[in-house]
Order: C-alpha cells, then structure tokens, then sequence
C-alpha cells in the first residue's frame, strides 16, 4: 500500500516561511523570502527546461515548482499584509507598556498559571496607548482575575502587555489587574453554544470529581473542573487529547452523523451537506482552537474530494488543510497545539499502516492496529513535547492503548448530554452520568499509569533533545519499518530489486499514469520504509533549523561544579534560589512551582540539610514545591511572608511545615542572623503593601566566600521602589550587591532606582514557559544598563555561580 506525498514541499515550505517571517527577525526575514520566492520559480523553470531538453514531459515538475513557490509567496504576503494590520501591538509588547485593548473573545477560557483569575484569547481591533488610538488586528492571550467573558462578547480590557511565550502562537500577552467585563453580548451562535456549554456542567455538577472534569472535557473541550491531580496524569501519559479536542473527536462525531445518515438513506449530495452542517456547528461549539480548526479544514478537504468524485486520502487532506492555514494565520506556525495536532495527525495517517502490519505477526492485526495508533502518534509528537516537557512519558503508550476502547462512548454520550442538556436537563444528567463511566476508566487509566515507577523518564532539555529524540525514533523507525522481524527479504524486497525498482521510479517520476477510477497521475512514495522515511525527514529538518535558530547563545552548557556558592535552579515558571551555607547544606529561598524540580536539584547540589528556607510568599510557582523539599532533607528553620495570601496556599504551607516540624518565624524588616555559613537581613516584608507579591521577603544574604546576594521575589515597582528608599535611608552602599535575584521573574514592574542602588554583577532571572512574556526586553535592558550581567534559568538551565581568583565564575547546566 503506498502514500500520496507528494504535498509535503508544499506544507513544509508554508511551515518554514511562516515560523522564520513571524519571527524577531522579520526585517531581515522577509527580503530574504522574496529572494527566495525568485529563486524557487527561478529553479522550477531551469528544472522545466532541463527536463525539456531530455525529451521529458514538463507539466508536472513545473507544476510542483509553480505551487511551492506560490506557496512561499502567499505566505510572505499574508504575513506583511497581516503585520501592517497589527498596527503597534507588537512594539507596545516589547516596551512592556499599558494599554486599553478593544476586541472579541475568541478561545474558551481556562485558569490562569498561577494565582486566581483565568486567561483567553482576546481577538483585538483597536488599541489605546500613550494617549493614542489605533486601528489592530491580532490576537492577545489575557489573563485577568474575576469571572472571564463569554466566547465571543466584546470586551474592552486595561492590561500590561508583554510578548508572547515561545509556542503560544498569539502576538502579545496581556494581564489585567481587575475583572474585565463585557462591552457587548456574543452573537446568536455564540449565545446558543454558551447555553449548551453551561447547561452541561450545570447537569454534571453532582457528579464525581472525574466525571465533573473529564465529561465536559470529552464533550466541548472543557477542561475548566478536571482535578489538578488527575490534570497531571493525563499529562504523564499523554492522554490530554481526551480533553483537547481533536481529529478523533471530529471522527468519532461525523461517523455517527453518517452512520444516521446511512440509515435514513438520504442521498450522497444530502449527506455530505449534513457532515458539513455537523462539522460547522462542531466547531462552533467546542471553538475554534488551532487543533480544532486544522481538524475541521482536513474533514472540509476530504469532504470536498468527495463531492469532485475524487479518492479521499488522509495525508494529502492534512498538507492542504494545514497549508491553507498557515496562509490565513501564518503565526499557527509559532504555535504548540498547532504543530503538535498536525504531528499526531501525520504520524497516524503515515505510520500506522506500517506499524500495524510489523506487529500483526506477533499479536494479531486487531491488537496490531489498536497498538500502532499509540506508537505512531507518540513516535510523531514526541520531538515537539520535549520542547514544552523535557521527559519521556514510558507508559503513554499502554495508557491509549487501555483508555481507548472507552473514547468512543465517552464522546458520544457527553455530546448526547450536551445537546440535551438545556432542554432535558433530567435526562441529559442521567446520560451525564452514563458518560462518567467510560471517562471513569479513563481516569483511572490515566492515575495508574502515572503512578508506575518510571512513568516519566528524564530527557535533554531544550531544541537539542528534541532533536536527539527525533534522531532516536529515526532510528528505531528504520530498524523496525526495515523488514518484518524474523523474516527473510520478501519477493521483490531485496536490495538488488529495489535498486532496480528505485531506477524505474526515477524514469516514470514525471510520467502522468492514470489508473481505474482514478482522475489524473499520482506520484506515490514506497509504502513503509519509504513512509518513516518521509516522516522522520521532514521532523529531523524541523528541529534541526529550529535548534539553529531558536537555541539559546549563552554560556556553554556544564556541570554543577563543586565549588558553587550561589544556584538558581532551573525549575520553570517559578523561584528556587540556593545559596551554599555549609559542606552538604544551604540557604533555600523559595521551592518552585508543583512538582520535584526544586528537590532534584537540591539532591544534585547534595545539600541534605536546609540551614534557614524563606518562603517570599505564598503563591504556588514559590511554594508548590515544598513537600519535595521537605520529605528528602531536614530542615533547621522557616523564614516565611507576614501575608497569608492565598489563604488556601499559606494554609497548606504552614501544615506542610508543621508535619515535618520545621520552625517557622514571619519574616519582619530589619530582622537579622544567621544560617550556618550565611548572615542574613530581612530587607523587607510588609503585610500592609497590598496583595501578596507586594508581600514578598526581599532577603539580603552574605556566604563565607564574601558573595553578597539580594532576593526580590515576585515584588512590583511601588514595592522596590520603597526598597531603595529604605535602602537610601539605612546608608546602604550603592552596588555592594554582587548577585540579585531579579524581581517577579523579570515582569516590566521594575524599579530603576533598586536597579542603579544595587547595580549587581550578575542578576539572575528565574523564568520558564509562561503566558506574561516574562523577562520583558525592558527589565532585562534596565539591568544590563546599570552593568550587570543578565543570566536566564530558560536559556542557561541550572545556573550556579562560583568564587575563583577573586570573581565570579558562571556555569550553566542544562
């Protein structure tokens, strides 16, 4: 059996123009794409006339060349018409300035990262800043606090812009410090889909906790009550495209539409107007979030071959939809859930035929199949998930294959409560119900297979190990898709006949074929070895021009050395600053978000004893940490913020502390001591300043070396600005400080005069994938002002900072 791959110049000429023109580097970017779109046609004719003097047909090679140069051209020009669109948005985002955005919601809503509030996508048509109004096009991610506004209302939001995180796929981020409100009511579709939606988690609401989450999630993507335990789990195992609406959602829905339309016998033209009908309205329910819409063009494609009586084939329907896309919104190229629904895609459609039919020996072609379903959308998605998640998920792949029996009835019965919800409300609850079984099994799939040891195996971080694990499953791809295991070359597998069936390929490439019901030529690839090798090409040359041009030019990446007197431990969006104060211990300033990342690198530093751990304040991406922290070392005292802010995290903080019998004093300005090896000053903690960043416990620390260091947490300008005040006051010497710890993990709330009273050597910004933009160009700009020098957690990795000869020596370890 053999693909059509012919469309893949096509689709990857538009991704690689697209992610290289929406880049930082669009001024230089784009003359170079409109040499290169004079280059293409210019090639495509010198092939055309090659081929013409051999005596060869010219039709096809020119119309391969025409269409990936047109390709590249129509690209180019989405993106500089759509940039001049977007007026000034993208520069108010790199100023980190404030400005009123007017627009419509165009994504469903989901929680903030961190602290309360949620955060959606806000298409934006106009904006105000600096005193002037202008004309924008563009999408801005928001998060705001309070309840958000319903998809598809008009809203006017007063938000700090900042640009967007890697993968995010949207112009700016925006947060706003108050509730934003509804300037205008959504439109009829947009009313009619909010009822549904609500009405379904109003007849889910008495459910268990997984049914209550994973049931609307199943339904309409909702993933707004799925428990952060079993939110994780999904994660672990890759199973979050239960809740993420996707290709499998749109097959599962239009085969039960045709199944009711095959038994009503309606005829071909009606049929395929009630897919397209079910589909529109699919989309208009769940959203139209990049997977969604890559899903939703794919079925048009294949809908559309259909009704021009031509074959409907999976690859070819996913390189036009994907194409069409990227020209629509060249910016989806820059986005995670974009490149991770076509990869899954492309790796089903490509890889589990071949799967299937090397397994079915050993188990069977039903269980083969089941089986290379898993193995080939993970084997496809894998380089592109540990760019967001540096580990490998060891039992993502016996978790899909037990949770998908269960995918089937779960969305067709929560779609069944949905649609009945607002009318039967009685009767969808009890339907409800009836789905919360198969996501039950899913739930517990999920939960199991993330509690097996190893569930989650450690990889290379960063462009670097994406392109190893891509090398890797190249690797084991070839090895597996070579031959079928345990068998002799097959008739007319041999390498001598496929040298000889290479040759006849070569000749006839050009030649138009036609076949029995077929409309024209197609040039086909080789089946199986032929297929991966596609696959795994075109994957190794993405990662391998995104390694090029994305990864990080900073200090070459080392070891911990042994002699470290300061670290920042990579962790993410979040703080965990360790400063030495003993052989085998440590001052410990906050514990990073959930998760072991603070732990591990304690056990790789070898602390085992925590001399004084200060908890700047309570929110999660400082403190979710802490039980890692504790379980695997002691810890001799607790220095913690005078706001118990949130109340449920000071909460769980404190009790934490108090099982394990950790000492805890509230941190008061001006209160001094000492911590093994380490003197210390609380520079200031003020309950009173109001929320708790402005909470924070900005600690001055010394260690025996003579390094003095200076920790921030998450204070904002009137907090550092008080600070250097209070400094100024006490006679605090101008750049006594050797190492700062920058503030809120470099949001624009910078204090020019903290940053020139400080002036650090080195200043350490704690920082992962987040949704602010964090670190803005301008606190970076303002550090590197006053001379110091700027080190990253997300581009250094774990940064550890040493006393030799008199200065400071920086190691990154990634």
């Amino acid at each position: 059996m053999s693909t059509d791959l012919r469309l893949v110049p096509v689709v990857a000429t538009a991704w690689v123009v697209a992610w290289t023109l929406t880049g930082p580097w669009t001024s230089v970017a784009r003359p170079l794409t409109v040499v290169g779109a004079l280059v293409a046609l210019g090639c495509a004719a010198a092939v055309a006339a090659g081929v013409r003097r051999r005596g060869g047909p010219v039709g096809p090679v020119v119309a391969h060349g025409a269409l990936v140069a047109a390709c590249l051209v129509a690209v180019a020009a989405s993106v500089a018409v759509q940039t001049a669109a977007r007026g000034p948005l993208a520069g108010l985002a790199d100023d980190g300035a404030t400005a009123t955005v007017d627009g419509r919601v165009v994504s469903s809503a989901r929680a903030a990262v961190h602290g309360d509030g949620s955060r959606w996508v806000l298409a934006v048509d106009s904006v105000v800043a600096r005193g002037v109004r202008s004309a924008a096009v563009g999408h801005v991610l928001v998060t705001a606090p309070g309840e958000p506004p319903r998809f598809g209302a008009a809203v006017r939001a007063r938000v700090r812009l900042a640009p967007p995180s890697f993968g995010a796929g949207v112009v700016a981020a925006g947060r706003a410090t108050t509730p934003v409100a509804e300037s205008a009511p959504p439109g009829p579709s947009g009313r009619a889909t909010h009822t549904l939606r609500t009405a379904l988690l109003d007849v889910t609401d008495g459910l268990s906790d997984q049914a209550r989450g994973l049931v609307p999630g199943a339904a309409v993507g909702d993933t707004s009550r799925v428990p952060a335990e079993l939110e994780d789990a999904l994660r672990v195992t890759g199973l979050t495209h239960v809740t993420a609406v996707s290709g499998s959602h749109f097959a599962i829905v239009l085969t039960a539409a045709g199944a009711a339309c095959v038994a009503l016998r309606a005829p071909p033209a009606v049929r395929v107007g009630l897919l397209a009908a079910v589909g529109v309205g699919f989309v208009l329910l769940v959203r139209p979030e990049p997977s969604v819409l890559r899903a939703a063009w794919t079925c048009a494609v294949t809908l559309v071959a259909l009704v021009l009586g031509r074959p409907a084939a999976g690859f070819p329907a996913l390189a036009t939809a994907a194409t069409v896309l990227l020209v629509v919104d060249p910016w989806q190229a820059r986005s995670f859930g974009f490149a991770l629904s076509c990869a899954a895609t492309a790796g089903i459609v490509l890889l589990t035929g071949p799967l299937s039919r090397r397994l079915a020996p050993w188990c069977g072609r039903g269980p083969a199949f089941a089986l290379a379903v898993p193995l080939a959308a993970q084997a496809a998605c894998g380089p592109v998930l540990i760019l967001l998640d540096p580990a490998l998920p060891s039992t993502a792949v016996l978790a899909n294959l037990l949770a998908a029996p269960a995918l089937v009835p779960a969305t067709v019965l929560a779609l069944v409560a949905t649609l009945a919800a607002p009318w039967a409300p009685g009767a969808a609850g009890a339907v409800a119900w009836l789905a919360g079984i198969p996501t039950g099994w899913i739930a517990t799939v999920a939960t199991t297979a993330a509690a097996l040891p190893g569930a989650r195996l450690p990889w290379l971080a960063g462009p670097g190990g994406a392109a190893l694990l891509a090398v890797v499953t190249a690797v084991v791809l070839a090895l597996v898709l070579r031959r079928p295991p345990g068998q002799g070359w097959p008739v007319g597998r041999a390498p001598a006949d496929r040298l000889s069936a290479l040759r006849r390929r070569v000749r006839l490439a050009h030649r138009p074929r036609r076949s029995p019901g077929v409309r024209g030529g197609r040039v086909r690839g080789s089946g199986g070895a032929a297929t991966a090798g596609a696959v795994v090409l075109v994957t190794v040359l993405g990662v391998a021009l995104g390694t090029v041009l994305v990864a990080p030019r900073t200090v070459p990446a080392a070891g911990v050395p042994p002699d470290w007197q300061v670290v920042a431990c990579d962790v993410g969006q979040g703080d965990a600053l360790v400063v030495r104060s003993g052989p085998r211990a440590a001052v410990v300033v906050d514990v990073g978000p959930p998760g072991d990342g603070a732990a591990r690198c304690l056990r790789r530093l070898g602390v085992d004893r925590v001399d004084l751990l200060v908890l700047s304040h309570f929110h999660a991406d400082h403190v979710g940490g802490l039980e890692g922290v504790l379980a695997g070392r002691t810890v001799v005292a607790a220095l913690v913020s005078p706001l118990d802010d949130p109340a449920d995290a000071a909460r769980r903080t404190r009790a934490a502390l108090a099982r394990h019998e950790v000492p805890v004093e509230v941190a008061v300005s001006a209160r001094q001591g000492t911590a093994g090896d380490v003197a210390w000053t609380v520079l200031g903690a003020d309950a009173g300043a109001g929320g708790a960043n402005e909470a924070s416990v900005a600690i001055a620390l010394r260690t025996a070396a003579g390094v003095d260091v200076v920790a921030l947490g998450d204070l904002e300008e009137p907090g550092q600005e008080r600070l250097a005040a209070d400094l100024a006051a006490g006679g605090y010497p101008d750049g006594a400080v050797e190492v700062v710890k920058m503030a809120h993990h470099g949001s624009a709330a910078q204090s020019a005069d903290l940053a020139r009273r400080l002036a650090p050597g080195v200043v350490l910004v704690s920082v992962g994938q987040n949704d602010y933009g964090h670190p803005t160009r301008t606190a970076l700009d303002l550090y590197r002002a006053v001379g110091s020098e700027v080190v990253r957690t997300d581009r250094c990795g774990t940064a550890s900072l040493s006393v030799r000869a008199g200065g400071l020596v920086l190691a990154c370890a990634g």
